[in-house]
């Protein structure tokens, strides 16, 4: 009887196992979606729908990339938004397969899928008022934040996502409001009983990045800063060796950024390397040179583990992510973070898109309780 008990509560706990991202964790895998970087049509190599990745126990954090336009929203997954529906009266699609995907990934393998905003396809350069900058939060939470009676021009319908990532390549003006209406929302939900939503931004090496401006200046409270070590001259393949001062590639200086002047004293910085040849101009290491810049990234205390662009180029690397999670095991004495249950859905809320009719249903069944219950009455079954 008691090897029964053990078991379902096992299974309960199968989301957490999967792995989800700590960020308190010193070993977290960050991968990005959605823009098939490798490049290939079809064949094995070609960018899978999201669910395919998400069993992957050595990825923690997802982030879809990307919503290219803030003004008039937009969304681009590559391939992946061929399936998606135009939104009347927007330039937004409803994307079903996505929908259930994230929320497949959430709670059935309890990963965490945030949203990244910008991408080399963004150059809107930011609002014309604070006023502007305000209401677009406003919105972007409203299409991707948690479901409210009247959403009608959601992507992802009734899923939610994590949180959100800033990826801005050019320059920016009036994002400070932006950022910050953003930020509060997110406060105010986690509050009022929601889950903790994540805000991430990813900014070149350089220090300080022109194109974040004053994003980075310790006004807003950032989770996470998946730094892009490539494409630049302080790229992770300009580390050396065995050198405990490092002449150009400047971890260094992002952990003393973490430590001086960000507004969250334990945000982290993430090593953000490309995930092939092929992802970057430049910045690409693999084998021991990879395990080396890992290592010495982490004697810094603001460490939180690897950054990837892309998963498509990731996938196609293989080997690279094993090389990754065996330089990242050793790091915190433990690698599957302690067993969290997956936040509940503070309100339950059915998503109607207004779009003609296609015969596509949204998906709102939680996949990964009907898979545990399945086995468990197998489990009974067969004592």
């Amino acid at each position: 009887m008691f090897t029964i008990i053990f078991f379902l509560f096992l299974l309960a706990w199968v989301p957490a196992v999967f792995g989800a991202y700590d960020n308190a964790a010193r070993n977290s895998v960050s991968v990005y979606w959605g823009q098939n970087a490798f490049n290939q049509a079809n064949g094995p190599d070609v960018q899978y729908r999201l669910s395919h990745y998400c069993n992957n126990v050595n990825i923690d954090l997802i982030i879809l990339s990307f919503l290219t336009t803030l003004h008039d929203e937009v969304v681009n997954f590559a391939s992946a938004t061929d399936l998606c529906q135009p939104i009347p009266g927007t330039k937004l699609k409803y994307c079903p397969e996505i929908e259930e995907d994230i929320t497949e990934c959430q709670k059935t393998y309890g990963k965490t899928i945030i949203l990244s905003i910008g991408g080399a396809a963004y150059n809107e350069s930011g609002f014309s008022s604070e006023e502007d900058a305000i209401n677009a939060a406003e919105k972007v939470w409203k299409n991707f934040g948690p479901l409210t009676q009247g959403s009608t021009s959601r992507p992802f319908g009734g899923a939610v996502v994590d949180g959100f990532d800033f990826d801005f390549e050019v320059h920016t003006t009036n994002m400070m409001p932006f950022a910050d209406q953003l930020r509060s929302l997110m406060d105010q939900s986690t509050a009022s009983g929601d889950k903790y939503y994540y805000l991430t931004a990813a900014p070149q090496c350089p220090f300080p990045d022109s194109q974040f401006g004053p994003l980075l200046d310790g006004t807003i409270r950032f989770d996470a800063i998946m730094v892009q070590f490539y494409n630049n001259f302080c790229g992770a393949d300009t580390f050396s060796p065995g050198s405990a001062t490092q002449q150009t590639f400047n971890f260094a200086t992002w952990d003393n950024w973490a430590k001086s002047v960000s507004r969250n004293p334990d945000v982290k910085i993430m090593l953000g390397i490309p995930g092939g040849e092929s992802g970057s101009k430049t910045g690409y290491v693999g084998g021991n040179s990879l395990i080396s810049v890992i290592e010495y990234s982490a004697s810094f205390s603001s460490f939180g583990g690897v950054m990837i662009w892309d998963m498509t180029e990731l996938y196609d690397n293989t080997g690279f992510l094993d090389t990754i999670t065996a330089a990242l095991n050793p790091i915190d004495e433990y690698y599957i973070v302690d067993a969290q249950p997956v936040s509940e859905e503070p309100k339950q809320v059915t998503y109607k898109p207004d779009l003609p009719s296609t015969g596509a249903t949204p998906v709102s069944a939680d996949k990964g309780a009907w898979i545990r219950l399945i086995f468990a009455f197998l489990t009974l079954a067969l004592m």
